[in-house]
């Protein structure tokens, strides 16, 4: 019998992400309605999405609606057979919040985005169409060249932030993944995103939200060259020795997942640039056996408290997002994902 946990969702935010802008070339926005036909549509051999992960921000949803504005969404997604599951809190300047190593002004935009995110996430979970998931977060720091300047301060003032946020969070039953990503400062190294976790100290409400295309770049060290665990030309061998001593130890913290493909490079868009690039789940140039990887991130998944996994897609140009066939190529791998790797 094929597994059923753990649940298959799909991120919305690749509609936002990177898109609209006045730069030139940029492409417009999808729409949270679009992405969700997309996502409902999606079908491998009769297996289909069974939640979505949302942003929650515009144009897809207003963070500040009513009671009414989320009900109406909420109806709308379940009305798709979807849940919701993580939500991306809007943390960064330009949305509700502002960078968690700045002033007390800044930090304080920052909490009030967690404060905004949890009612957020209450008024889902009272609906009904939310039963699990985190709210994701990051240093909202763009780049490491300011961290870089006063790394021990820095790092001392982003775990402040975030045991502040951990209240709150806590207060309302919500747990915070720390997005591993290179591009946010104090979080762009295995290294520092590990050693801020610590910093943190509040295991159950503070922890790691794994990404198989952005972990690949802390095995590189590409912000963190000394942090590096594996060298251009590397073995196979050196390759799964190197893997298993970072899942190793980002493993226990390990409270969200994002399932993806990564082809070494790093990409940008917009105002978004220097991330972890997104390959397509079947992309010829991917260097990661996507199914094998994620099996290292989700053993004993279960046992912390992680009930979906979700695709991400960030930064896929347009025709890619709008072609159906992008998201059964998908939803086929995540199912092969959960039969060698679920319960």
């Amino acid at each position: 019998m094929s597994n059923v946990s753990p649940k298959l969702h799909n991120a919305m935010w690749p509609g936002l992400v990177g898109k609209g802008g006045d730069e030139e070339g940029a492409e417009p926005a999808i729409g949270l309605d679009r992405m969700l036909e997309l996502t409902a549509h999606a079908n491998a051999g009769g297996v289909k999405f069974e939640g979505v992960d949302l942003f929650l921000f515009l144009p897809h949803m207003d963070i500040d609606g009513s009671d009414d504005d989320f009900k109406a969404m909420a109806d709308k997604i379940a009305g798709r057979n979807l849940k919701v599951g993580s939500l991306v809190t809007p943390v960064w300047p330009g949305t509700v919040g502002d960078s968690a190593m700045g002033t007390d002004e800044q930090q304080a935009k920052f909490l009030d985005a967690i404060t905004k995110s949890c009612r957020a996430a209450k008024l889902l979970n009272d609906h009904g169409v939310r039963e699990y998931g985190v709210l994701r977060i990051d240093s909202a720091e763009f780049g490491v060249e300011a961290w870089r300047q006063d790394p021990k301060t820095h790092t001392a003032r982003i775990a402040d932030t975030f045991k502040k946020a951990a209240k709150i969070a806590a207060d309302h039953g919500e747990r915070l993944a720390i997005e591993g990503e290179i591009c946010w400062a104090g979080m762009h190294s295995w290294k520092d995103v590990l050693e801020l976790m610590e910093l943190v100290d509040m295991p159950e409400t503070v922890g790691f939200q794994a990404d198989l295309a952005h972990t690949y770049l802390y095995l590189l060290g590409y912000n963190a060259p000394e942090c590096a665990l594996v060298n251009e030309g590397y073995s196979d061998d050196e390759f799964w020795a190197a893997y298993k001593d970072m899942t190793d130890k980002l493993r226990p913290w390990t409270i969200d997942f994002h399932v993806a493909q990564n082809d070494g490079q790093v990409h940008g868009a917009g105002s978004h640039d220097k991330t972890g690039k997104h390959c397509p789940a079947d992309d010829p140039n991917g260097k990661l056996d996507i199914v094998k990887c994620a099996g290292y991130w989700l053993q004993d998944a279960e046992e912390r408290g992680i009930q979906h996994i979700c695709w991400d897609g960030c930064m896929f140009p347009n025709a890619t997002l709008e072609n159906p066939e992008t998201w059964n190529t998908i939803l086929a791998k995540m199912v092969e994902v959960r039969d060698a790797c679920g319960w």
